[in-house]
């Protein structure tokens, strides 16, 4: 049984619908959340072998801005691509598309956490998306294997050239095994709040499970460590905000720093006490964050936990 979300009421206060569209041979599905004339619009990208409920904790927080989660081809109820390979170029060409068939390229402000930091990332230095605004959470400043748990990275290529080399069946049982989800999770998490560490692992074992097929899954990660923003930052001229954490187990405070001046106009807040998860751990002061950039849109607050209509 799943855990109760702890901002299940927050987030049951917006309306909430789901559609469908086909882009590069992927149905890819995605939820808008917010009303559909609000004067801001926000297309995020979510994390690896992640899908659009993993960044519902911060949409929860924000009132009078629209914002569009789809599920990345080949996780949650997206299914993979048939025109592009499941790279980094493939995702930013897919992005790119998913505006564009939504009559967004050009005036939505786009959103990336991790792994959708570099799909973002690449789909606007490239050109292939126009954004007036651009907002990273916990962005890869440098590859996974010059980070600080560069050694466990090793370690986690090798999970997955074995869940590869394994008969099919095998080979997607271990990448969906329970107790490796749990070790990642054990991982990143920071929070001591007990409820909260539930529901950061109860998501994790809930939705790490939800890709498409084995091949899709080991190239997404091959993408994830052969790639970063570092590589594309001189692309990214837009105003700019990256969101990071202390203790990232991915990127260090001094990557993103170094990051940050790398980029024409990047403003850098780092979070205390949290790491690779601001979505869950964090989530009200990244939200706070995101309306002090945009200028617009509010926080929730408690007269805005009222019943809402909910697309599951």
């Amino acid at each position: 049984m799943n855990v109760e979300s702890p901002f299940a009421a927050l987030l049951g206060a917006l309306p909430i619908r789901r559609d469908v569209v086909r882009v590069l041979g992927s149905e890819t599905h995605y939820w808008v959340y917010g009303p559909d004339d609000a004067a801001t619009t926000i297309v995020i990208s979510h994390g690896y072998r992640g899908e659009h409920h993993g960044l519902e904790p911060v949409i929860a927080q924000l009132r009078d801005v629209r914002i569009i989660g789809p599920d990345l081809p080949g996780f949650g109820e997206s299914t993979a691509m048939t025109e592009r390979k499941h790279d980094i170029p493939g995702y930013a060409d897919w992005y790119a598309g998913f505006l564009d068939a939504l009559g967004l390229n050009g005036s939505a402000v786009v959103l990336g956490h991790s792994f959708g930091s570099m799909v973002t990332a690449t789909a606007v230095s490239t050109g292939l998306v126009r954004t007036p605004k651009l907002i990273l959470v916990n962005p890869i400043a440098a590859s996974a294997l010059e980070g600080p748990n560069r050694f466990l990275t090793k370690g986690t290529v090798l999970y997955y050239r074995l869940a590869m080399a394994l008969p099919e069946k095998a080979g997607h049982w271990l990448l969906d095994n329970w107790l490796v989800i749990r070790f990642m999770s054990l991982a990143l998490v920071k929070t001591k709040d007990r409820t909260l560490r539930r529901f950061v692992h109860d998501q994790h074992h809930t939705y790490f499970g939800r890709f498409s097929d084995r091949q899709t899954v080991v190239d997404g990660f091959d993408a994830s460590i052969s790639n970063d923003v570092r590589s594309v930052a001189d692309g990214l001229t837009m105003p700019t905000l990256l969101i990071g954490a202390e203790y990232d187990a991915i990127t260090t405070v001094e990557q993103m720093e170094q990051l940050r001046d790398q980029m024409a106009d990047a403003t850098l807040h780092i979070i205390p006490d949290v790491g690779h998860l601001i979505h869950y751990e964090k989530s009200r002061e990244a939200a706070g964050m995101i309306v002090d950039f945009l200028g617009v849109g509010r926080l929730a607050d408690e007269t805005d936990e009222a019943p809402a209509t909910r697309a599951n």
